[in-house]
């Protein structure tokens, strides 16, 4: 187990360092109290900084109203992705969130995309993708994929593994940590182990990864409008720019339709 652990660690930290410059980066280990790179605004501050530090999930944090198109600014607001995504409901506008458990600015976000989605759009398709751009990160992609298949995924589910780590300081980054924690949850440990490695948990991780590289994610958490746009950021402006590229996508369908 040991052995295992320390090539686990090398192999993440002999990662290209492309991926290491939006967000939040790639952990050097897989302790979540490790501060992550960032070179955005955003303050990082990690379990260890502060144990009980939960986001804020007051209404004036949650609010946040969609901007105008006119003020979306490419480069600086979204980044256009050179190959589109291709879409699982071409019939809505869908939105992607990349994310990973361990990643500190990811929990942050997750009460914005929360009060979001209480009354996202009907034309919208929300998809949540675990980011698996290194081994560490592909431990909870596919402990996410596994417990996803086996139809044992909510949201509830989602918070409470991302509270496990950022609030109590939980380790859960390996199969053994992961199995632990959903099979506390009522998922049975046998099937989640046999799913864990499975080919179609295999050819999820293998999607998303693909997914990943063709969008140019560097870090999480990112969400990507319609397979066109790379939105990243500080959470309340993400959330109003996704809002306005909805409304972009939504008028450019129309236009297209008349």
């Amino acid at each position: 187990m040991a052995i295992q652990s320390a090539r686990l660690l090398l192999s993440v930290a002999v990662l290209p360092i492309g991926m290491l410059l939006n967000g939040c980066s790639q952990p050097a280990t897989p302790d979540v109290s490790t501060p992550e790179n960032n070179t955005s605004e955003t303050n990082v501050v990690t379990p260890a900084q502060s144990p009980a530090a939960e986001p804020n999930t007051s209404s004036e944090a949650t609010a946040a109203e969609p901007v105008s198109m006119d003020s979306l600014v490419e480069g600086r607001d979204y980044t256009v992705i050179k190959t589109p995504l291709t879409l699982e409901k071409p019939d809505q506008i869908e939105v992607r969130e990349f994310f990973w458990y361990g990643c500190s600015h990811c929990y942050a976000l997750e009460p914005q995309l929360n009060n979001w989605l209480v009354s996202k759009p009907a034309d919208v398709n929300f998809i949540r993708t675990p980011a698996a751009l290194n081994p560490v990160w592909e431990q909870n992609a596919r402990a996410y994929y596994a417990v996803d298949g086996m139809g044992k995924m909510t949201d509830q589910l989602h918070d409470q593994l991302f509270k496990a780590i950022h609030q109590k300081q939980q380790p859960i980054f390996d199969q053994p940590s992961l199995a632990k924690f959903y099979t506390q949850a009522g998922v049975d440990a046998a099937q989640f182990n046999s799913a864990y490695n499975s080919f179609s948990v295999s050819t999820k991780i293998s999607q998303s990864k693909k997914m990943a590289q063709q969008a140019g994610l560097a870090g999480v958490p990112a969400l990507v409008v319609n397979g066109k746009y790379l939105v990243g950021g500080e959470p309340q402006q993400a959330i109003r720019t996704i809002s306005g590229l909805i409304e972009q996508e939504r008028q450019i369908l129309a236009a297209s339709t008349r």
